[in-house]
């Protein structure tokens, strides 16, 4: 009964494609290549390359009956750091596939065009309709505090990624121009990193997961998210059309193999979280900053509206820059049929998640209470060392208490997360700033102007960091 179903819904999401009469390869066997480009400390391109390569699930959704039967196939993979040498070996032939976010995919649809050639844009993997993600960070001890005192500094950033097209639009928020109130200059993150330990440069802007990453090592300070610009963005895959349209099962497979990479990591992401730590060396705590419940970004293979938005400002950005002279036909590059086939070959409704706009959900009991948690606007969460789970709290303040006991019994926390009040973004609570209000209510906010307007909107109470929240609790 499952074979016949799964060939029922295989056969559904070939129809939609027009592939259901397609004719069996010449005879003899045929040796196909499944060529990827990935970006592994790119967290959240991992449902669409780690996740897939190290689970193995790609060669348990590549087709073998049928045209495909008796076919070798030639799975290869690579990992970049960024978008822009991935994109040289897509056009060059070397790769059929690629993940990478809004900006350097519109790049690579550039770069495709100029070569008298297309790519497509297939699918996302993980975003955000508001934009974070992205974010700017100062060295730990800089008296900067928010974007507005940067004005006249110099701000490095990645070149064509996501990220300078995020400085670029929260410049223009401020009303500054680029070529004079402040330097950009290019600077890889695995260059940032030291030069920030060493207070090298003043700021620095980054995509997943940099501008978490540094604080959580403990020598930079977040004082931009990304969704300050309300700039939305996502990483995303994208295909060489000539591969796609010789091979659209296959491109069915890829997908096919994210989704259930998606669901797994839905399903269990301390453990996955882990994993990718093993993998990259990035810490599982910032992993699950981002792939937890109610995590930074919300992993989601849909064509949001948003991203669809994200890839044509992109498009915008790159002719401000100069970057490219091409003018892409944005609703031909962005292609959704098969995702949509891969979503009806899985038994999903497409266009029940594309109208889910929420963050990624939590169903879980207040770890000190013990009630359900039913609210999830001030949320806390506590990984504590030597347990396999994160416990999870209905407010701050539960989890600070929990937090109390549990030190007073020997244990320490491996990271401590709680939910800005206004945005909704998941934080790291050590550079956070917390609102101390009226029946020890406590509300973490990014930035210290934001706790400061919260507390005069609200009737008061005192602004403090981490620190001084854990002693207004304790006193």
């Amino acid at each position: 009964m499952k074979t016949t179903r799964r060939a029922a819904m295989t056969l559904a999401a070939a129809t939609t494609l027009g592939l259901a009469a397609r004719p069996a390869f010449a005879q003899g066997r045929k040796t196909i290549r499944v060529a990827i480009g990935t970006q592994d400390t790119t967290i959240n391109c991992a449902t669409g390359g780690l996740l897939v390569r190290e689970l193995g699930l790609m060669e348990k959704y590549l087709p073998r009956t049928g045209a495909y039967a008796g076919v070798d196939w030639q799975v290869e993979w690579k990992n970049f750091t960024s978008g822009a040498p991935l994109t040289n070996e897509m056009v060059a032939g070397k790769l059929d596939f690629g993940s990478m976010a809004d900006f350097p995919g519109a790049f690579n649809g550039a770069a495709f065009q100029k070569a008298g050639r297309r790519s497509l844009f297939i699918n996302a993997l993980s975003g955000s309709t508001t934009g974070s993600g992205n974010g700017i960070v100062v060295p730990k001890d800089s008296p900067v505090q928010s974007l507005a005192d940067l004005k006249g500094k110099t701000i490095s950033v990645p070149f064509a990624s996501t990220a300078h097209g995020m400085l670029l639009r929260a410049i223009q928020a401020q009303g500054w121009d680029p070529l004079k109130d402040v330097t950009i200059t290019t600077q890889a993150p695995e260059v940032a990193g030291p030069a920030l330990q060493a207070g090298k440069v003043e700021a620095h802007a980054d995509f997943v997961p940099f501008a978490e990453l540094f604080p959580y090592r403990g020598f930079a300070r977040k004082i931009f998210d990304g969704s300050q610009a309300a700039a939305p963005t996502f990483h995303g895959t994208l295909v060489d059309e000539a591969y796609a349209q010789q091979y659209p099962e296959v491109v069915v497979a890829v997908l096919r193999a994210a989704i259930e990479a998606d669901r797994l990591i839905a399903a269990e992401p301390e453990k996955y979280s882990e994993l990718i730590a093993k993998v990259t060396g990035i810490e599982a705590e910032v992993n699950y900053l981002f792939h937890g419940p109610l995590g930074l970004q919300t992993r989601d293979l849909s064509w949001k509206p948003e991203f669809r938005q994200a890839v044509r400002t992109s498009v915008e950005t790159l002719r401000l820059l100069k970057r490219t002279d091409s003018d892409i036909d944005v609703d031909a590059f962005i292609q959704d049929r098969y995702v949509r086939a891969a979503f009806a070959a899985a038994g999903l409704d497409y266009e029940s998640q594309l109208r889910n706009t929420a963050r990624a959900p939590l169903k879980a009991k207040d770890a000190r209470t013990g009630k359900a948690i039913d609210n999830t606007s001030r949320v806390a969460q506590v990984w504590l060392q030597g347990e396999a789970l994160v416990r999870h709290y209905a407010s701050p303040e539960s989890a600070l208490a929990d937090l109390a006991d549990q030190e007073k019994a020997g244990r320490k926390a491996r990271v401590v997360y709680a939910q800005d009040r206004e945005s909704g973004n998941k934080l790291l609570v050590a550079d956070a700033w917390f609102v101390l209000g009226q029946g020890g209510a406590i509300d973490a906010f990014l930035l210290q102007g934001q706790a400061q307007a919260w507390a005069a909107r609200h009737g008061g109470g005192r602004v403090v960091d981490f620190a001084g929240a854990r002693a207004a609790l304790a006193a």
